[in-house]
């Protein structure tokens, strides 16, 4: 049988064919526009995202046997307000996870209402980029778009209403909502009320790997596929990533650098940070993780060559960082270049070049901002650290993790072993293997990890080097401290 995985993203919809064994038999890529309204904000209309879908999955099955399709599991971005009105129709572009307008809302919920509160409610504190305070931004600034929720959904999951009809989420991708009590798998009534919408405008919860229904039959018709063909809930884009990664099974780590860089920590039990620093998830296995986001990861990567350097060229602008340059760089990259949410919480922080001086060249700054971004990991990595967790390898995927230079900059800045996928897919991955649970031709989820995934290669830290980094980290943990006061004036 077939599966389909779908990687729901922020600049493109990637969508794969896999067979039983894992193997991927086609991609095809849409990509979609992103909106910047006003400083800071971040949207994107549902209706590109289900176009894009639409558009992409006949090309995907063109030339296989479309009957044999068994399964649809989808991956997507987390946080996105999707807001639909009675009849189903989005009432205003989705406000995106990497949204910053919600800041007097996250003092709010945080300050007012209080981090001890929220924590005891949904195992997590307000943070902009979550739903939650999007909802009350859109109470208090769009009242009458607000009077005419019915559906409060996210982004992935009006992919899968698109399908089947049905308004569904997934633990893993609810827990990012700030609305669902992580702990025993619910909606808070608590919060709703706070936010003043009602449970049965929530979509109905399920397991990642859980069916929530079959194709429309007009869909089926307009994507040539089976009406038999069974959706699973599927997970947000980190949790399905680290399926994708066999990241499951207690203390298991996938670290990501994607748009976002993520680091992840898988947990047979439910678990707290004490000071909130790194959420407290439901995973798309069944269990729980525990997890570390920072907004801007290969991001700042491509900020700098393509806006700034004005190249695509990414390999030839790493190339004149050779090895006497590791460790010994005098530049440092803050990369708070959308504001920041672990650890630090902070919509107000920027992104920051410290220490330049007139011999300072253009591979300095490159080479700062592959630093800053592992540096910026490890941040929450130390927050692991100190919650007793004894990290000492990690799977590496996204974007980012196929510069050979930046691997090598991660596993001596973390210094941990860093394991690469053979078949490194992201989300979509992920949300095929889903499906195949979902469909019976594995038995759990952990099952289809220990067939499916392999590792390619791992990345070592080398002592030396490792030694090196570890003085310009303590130099780099200085850096935020000292400007944090400075931010809130230059916003």
């Amino acid at each position: 049988m077939l599966y389909i995985g779908i990687d729901l993203g922020t600049s493109a919809v990637k969508l794969l064919l896999l067979d039983e064994s894992g193997a991927v038999l086609n991609t095809v890529s849409k990509e979609y526009p992103l909106s910047f309204p006003h400083p800071g904000w971040s949207e994107q209309n549902p209706e590109d995202w289900r176009a894009a879908v639409m558009a992409g999955v006949p090309e995907l099955v063109a030339g296989f046997d479309a009957t044999q399709v068994a399964g649809i599991g989808a991956g997507g971005q987390m946080h996105g307000l999707v807001a639909l009105d009675a009849d189903d129709k989005v009432i205003r572009p989705a406000i995106l996870w990497n949204d910053g307008r919600t800041s007097a809302e996250v003092d709010y919920l945080n300050n007012e209402i209080g981090k001890e509160r929220l924590s005891a409610l949904t195992a997590n504190i307000a943070f902009a980029g979550f739903t939650a305070p999007k909802i009350l931004w859109m109470r208090k600034n769009e009242p009458e778009n607000f009077a005419r929720i019915a559906k409060i959904m996210l982004p992935k999951d009006y992919i899968n209403y698109v399908l089947t009809g049905v308004h569904c989420c997934d633990y893993s991708d609810a827990s990012g909502m700030l609305l669902l009590d992580v702990k025993n798998k619910r909606w808070s009534a608590e919060m709703l009320e706070m936010c003043g919408i009602t449970e049965a405008q929530m979509p109905r919860l399920f397991e990642s790997y859980e069916c929530v229904g079959t194709l429309k039959s007009e869909i089926a018709r307009a994507l040539g596929l089976p009406e038999s063909v069974k959706v699973c809930a599927g997970a947000g884009d980190n949790a399905a990533a680290a399926i994708g990664t066999g990241t499951v099974g207690d203390g298991a780590c996938n670290i990501s650098l994607g748009t976002s860089g993520t680091i992840f920590i898988s947990s047979d039990g439910f678990g707290v940070d004490p000071n909130n620093a790194l959420h407290a998830f439901a995973h798309a296995d069944g269990h729980y993780h525990l997890m570390g986001c920072m907004l801007s990861a290969a991001s700042c990567n491509k900020w700098l060559m393509e806006d700034i350097f004005s190249t695509t060229d990414y390999s030839a602008e790493q190339a004149p960082i050779k090895d006497e340059k590791l460790g010994e760089n005098h530049v440092y990259f803050l990369p708070y270049l959308m504001g920041e949410r672990s650890p630090i919480n902070d919509t107000d922080a920027r992104g920051t070049l410290v220490g330049m001086t007139m011999d300072t060249t253009r591979a300095d700054i490159t080479q700062a901002v592959l630093e800053g971004v592992a540096f910026a990991i490890r941040d929450s990595l130390e927050v692991a650290r100190s919650l007793g967790l004894d990290i000492r390898r990690s799977m590496l995927c996204g974007g980012g993790a196929k510069s050979p230079l930046w691997r090598r900059i991660m596993a001596n800045v973390l210094n941990i072993e860093l394991d690469l996928p053979v078949t490194e897919q992201g989300p979509g991955m992920g949300g095929a293997m889903l499906a195949m649970v979902c469909c019976g031709a594995y038995p759990s989820v952990r099952e289809a990890c220990a067939k499916l995934v392999k590792v390619s290669e791992t990345v070592k830290p080398e002592p030396e080097l490792t030694a090196k980094y570890e003085k310009r980290y303590q130099a780099f943990r200085q850096i935020y401290p000292a400007l944090k006061g400075v931010f809130p004036a230059l916003s």
